[in-house]
Parts: structure tokens; sequence; C-alpha cells
């Protein structure tokens, strides 16, 4: 799906005084969700659509996987570190300190120091993208790498591995399940902000019933944007746009048009 390919439906485009935003409450007070309920004089509300949750030691070794067997581990997320070492620690397995660590930005790099001291680790940093993460793996194609993952993840780096030949081990260390939103039922937002597919499922397990009449959908990213429209819903704001790179940017564009400001 093009950036785009949807655009606002005139009938809907009416006044705005409430967001509901589906992750958690962002902890900087300078954030631009803040900037923008105050701003524009919105409520917006955070509500996260779906949680982590640790794979059980005996679910994880029903993947009979064994950890030492890996020379690298492939870290995309805060989560992956956590439950990487979680498992460690209920295997009672202790990384080798010659263990190689492939970090998709410096910030979960820097993360690892929750569990080891990174200073006499081999850590390698990508910038930002799964893209950029790739390029340093394949200055290092002889290790045997370990894929601490999601039961939902991207398939980029795995596709990557297996069309390179390359060993991957990937290893379902935790799982992401819907929310328990029962609390919202019977409440009401202008529009609400999802931002992956499983914030859609999450919607629908949660509200079998649900019907979107007036309440207006945002989606960040073209995966998000297909399960609203795949979930029969109207999408009426999508993010990023060349003139919105973030989610904040495309509600802002959104509320100053519908609100006539």
């Amino acid at each position: 799906m093009s950036e785009t390919t949807v655009t606002a439906h005139p009938d809907r485009l009416t006044m705005v005084s409430s967001i509901l935003v589906t992750q958690v409450r962002p902890t900087d007070e300078k954030s631009p969700y803040f900037e923008l309920a105050r701003r524009y004089n919105i409520k917006v509300d955070f509500r996260p659509f779906i949680e982590v949750q640790g794979v059980s030691f005996k679910d994880f070794r029903k993947q009979k996987i064994n950890i030492l067997d890996h020379t690298a581990i492939i870290f995309t997320s805060k989560n992956a570190v956590d439950h990487f070492f979680r498992i460690c620690k209920e295997a009672r397995i202790e990384v080798p300190a010659d263990m190689k660590y492939f970090c998709i930005t410096e910030q979960t790099a820097n993360y690892l120091q929750k569990y080891i001291v990174i200073r006499k680790r081999k850590i390698f940093t990508g910038q930002r993208t799964a893209a950029e993460l790739i390029e340093l793996i394949k200055k290092h194609k002889t290790e045997k790498f370990l894929f601490p993952c999601s039961d939902k993840r991207r398939t980029d780096i795995p596709e990557f591995m297996g069309s390179n030949d390359l060993h991957l081990t990937e290893a379902v260390m935790y799982e992401t399940v819907s929310s328990d939103l029962s609390d919202l039922e019977d409440v009401y937002y202008d529009i609400i902000a999802f931002f992956s597919p499983s914030g859609i499922k999450s919607l629908f397990d949660n509200f079998p019933d649900f019907k979107q009449n007036k309440t207006r959908i945002a989606a960040f990213g073209p995966t998000t944007a297909k399960a609203v429209l795949d979930a029969n819903l109207i999408l009426d704001i999508q993010a990023p746009l060349p003139n919105a790179p973030s989610m904040t940017g495309a509600l802002e564009l959104y509320v100053k048009k519908a609100n006539g400001i």
C-alpha cells in the first residue's frame, strides 16, 4: 500500500476532541502527544492494546534449542534481551564471555549492561534498522547466530540469513497477547491510533461486535493500515506521510483540517 492510497473521507471530517493512543503513556513530558493535546485543547489518553508475556521455560524447552551451541546473539529489542537472560537464568546457563552480541540500536546495546559488563564483551551495534544490522552480520558470516524473538516478528533478518545460507536459530522466548480492555467498553474517542496489526486484533478480541461509526482510525505503517482495511474498518489517517513522518504529525494535520484551524 502506498503512502498516498488513503485520503480523508469528507463526510467523516468532523470535530476532534479526544484521541486514544494504543501505546504506553510516554514518560517524557515533552512528548509531541502532550504538545498536541495542549496546542489544540484535545484530550489524549494512552492505553496499550497489546502486552508482552514471556514464554515459560517448559515451553521453551520444547523448541529443543541449545543456547550454548551458538556463538552470537541477535537482539532487536529490550524485550528480547530481558527474556533471553531470563531463559538463561532458568536454564542455569552462564553465557560465555566470548559470546558476540549484535544489537539493532545503541539503546538496545546499552540495555545489555543490566545483565553483563558490556565493556568486556564483543558488541556490534546498528543505528536503527534491521538492514543496518544485516550489514554488520555480513562481516561475521561464520558465526552461529541465535535470534531471541516473539511469536510475531518481522521476517527480514530470518529471510536474509536463509537466502545467504547463514546459520540462524530462531528462539521464541516471548509472545504478544491482547490486553484486557473491558474497562473501555463504554468509552468513546473521536480517534483511535494503532501501531501494529496486533492492536487491531486486540480491538476485536476485546470487542467482537465493535462498530466504528464516527470513530476515526489512524494507522502507522503499511502493515497496520492493511490490517485496518482487512478488518473492514475505514482508515481515516495514515502515517507516515511525506509531510508527516510521525503519527503525531499525521494526527496534527488531520485535527487542523477537521477542527478548521
